[in-house]
This record gives C-alpha cells, sequence and structure tokens, in this order.
C-alpha cells in the first residue's frame, strides 16, 4: 500500500481516519470510528432517472434512515455546477446519518463538496496521481475485474476496489461481459483492501454473492434507487450481512 494508508485525518474536521481494509473510518457526526470494510456493506449509488419521480435526495435520505451507510454520487450528464450541486446536498444527508458520501470520476468536485472521497474507473485519472493531489483522509476506490489490476490498484493507494458486473445489469452501458460470483471472488482474494461487488445484484441474490465471495459488501443502482420502497430493499440488503 502507499504510504497514506496508516491513520489519517478527515478533510472535514481533523478527526483520526485510517483507510484501507482492516481499518477505519472516522465521520464527524459518528460517535464512534466505524470500519470502512462495515460502512462499504451496502453502496448505494445515484440514478436521477431511476429514482424519478422522486428527487434523488428523497431516495436517498430513505436509504440512509433505513441503515445504508455509504452513498456514491454518480451523474454522466451534469454540468460541474449541477454536480456540485447535487453533493452537497448529498453531503448534508450523509453527514446526518454518519455516512460516507463518494463523487463518481470527479475527485475535484468530491474535495469542493468536502466529500469522503472518489471512485475512479479505468479511464479515469490514475489512482496514483489522484492520491497525491489529495488531503491525507481522503478516500479512493476503483473499478476493476481483474486482479492484478485490483493489486497495482491497491498499491498505488486505492482504499477499495468495486468489482463487476458480477451478473449482466442494464444501468451501465460498459459493464462488460458478467464475471459471476467466481470472479468477484477472484478480486477478493487477489487485494487486502475491500472490495465490493457490482452489477445486477439485488435483495434475492446478495446473499449468495457475499457468502460465494467474501466481498466486504455490494454496490447497487436500480435495487435501490428504483425500489417502490426504499427501505425494505435496504434493509433487505443489509440482512445478507447477518451472521
Amino acid at each position: 500500500m502507499g504510504g497514506l494508508h496508516g491513520v489519517f485525518f478527515s478533510p472535514l474536521d481533523g478527526s483520526p481516519r485510517k483507510a484501507s481494509g482492516g481499518a477505519t473510518a472516522c465521520n464527524p457526526q459518528m460517535s464512534a470510528p466505524v470500519p470502512l470494510s462495515e460502512a462499504l456493506r451496502l453502496v448505494v449509488i445515484t440514478d436521477r432517472r431511476l429514482a424519478a419521480p422522486r428527487p434523488v435526495e428523497e431516495v436517498v435520505a430513505r436509504a440512509l434512515e433505513a441503515g445504508a451507510r455509504c452513498v456514491q454520487l454518480r451523474d454522466k450528464t451534469a454540468t460541474p455546477r449541477s454536480l456540485l450541486g447535487q453533493a452537497e446536498r448529498l453531503r448534508g444527508l450523509t453527514r446526518r446519518w454518519g455516512a460516507l458520501l463518494f463523487v463518481n470520476d470527479r475527485f475535484d468536485i468530491a474535495l469542493a463538496a468536502e466529500a469522503d472521497g472518489v471512485h475512479l474507473g479505468p479511464e479515469d485519472l490514475p489512482v496514483a496521481a489522484v492520491r497525491r493531489a489529495t488531503p491525507p483522509g481522503f478516500l479512493i476506490g476503483y473499478s476493476t475485474d481483474v486482479p492484478e489490476k485490483a493489486r497495482a490498484a491497491q498499491d498505488e493507494g486505492a482504499d477499495y476496489i468495486g468489482c463487476g458486473a458480477v451478473f449482466p445489469t442494464a444501468t451501465k452501458a460498459d459493464a462488460g461481459q458478467a464475471i459471476g460470483v467466481e470472479g468477484l471472488r477472484r478480486v477478493v482474494e487477489a487485494v487486502d483492501v475491500p472490495v465490493v461487488g457490482i452489477g445486477g445484484i439485488t435483495p434475492q441474490n446478495a446473499p449468495g454473492v457475499v457468502q460465494g465471495s467474501g466481498a466486504a459488501g455490494v454496490a447497487v443502482v436500480g435495487a435501490v434507487m428504483g425500489a417502490p420502497d426504499v427501505a425494505e430493499a435496504v434493509r433487505a440488503l443489509l440482512a445478507a450481512f447477518r451472521p
């Protein structure tokens, strides 16, 4: 891991925070540090189209109230100014519930909104470059389904890996061929940082994904953003992590 993977300090309030799998993430509204791997059990990824006619903020608020502790803002069509506004509104919600907020692709927007981190893909800036440009405690996720690339991202300073598509999905056009639970497990075994499975995950198949791969968490779009009962969907997804 890179040199910043020890004890960190929150860019928001200076409180101690560690990154990587076995460490802790301390949020200003939390009474005690929470392991990053625990916060990543359920990553709710935003989608305005699927949330409609409800505002994204309404869906996110219901998800947080039901127990989700990580939100990723993803909006490929928004202007930078609009994306910043969305991030700032979501930041208010995540602070209230002691949750993490990541911004997809745009670490500049994440920093401007005082989000907890950024989630990068293969076409974005390299992890190492973003790590050098961001303050201690800033979290970086990276997407790959290749074990060797996951190890390389970890070595460059990634705090977690997003891996998929586990199952076929319609919410991401460039998701590629599904890798299945076995493909996810190979990435989990290749790195020390938490791995989050994504792609076609539902309350029905989440337990098999978690148990079959050893992933720290699951990331979902439609399963929460499009759910008629958001709280019920979140509770069902989190049930996959019960002993």
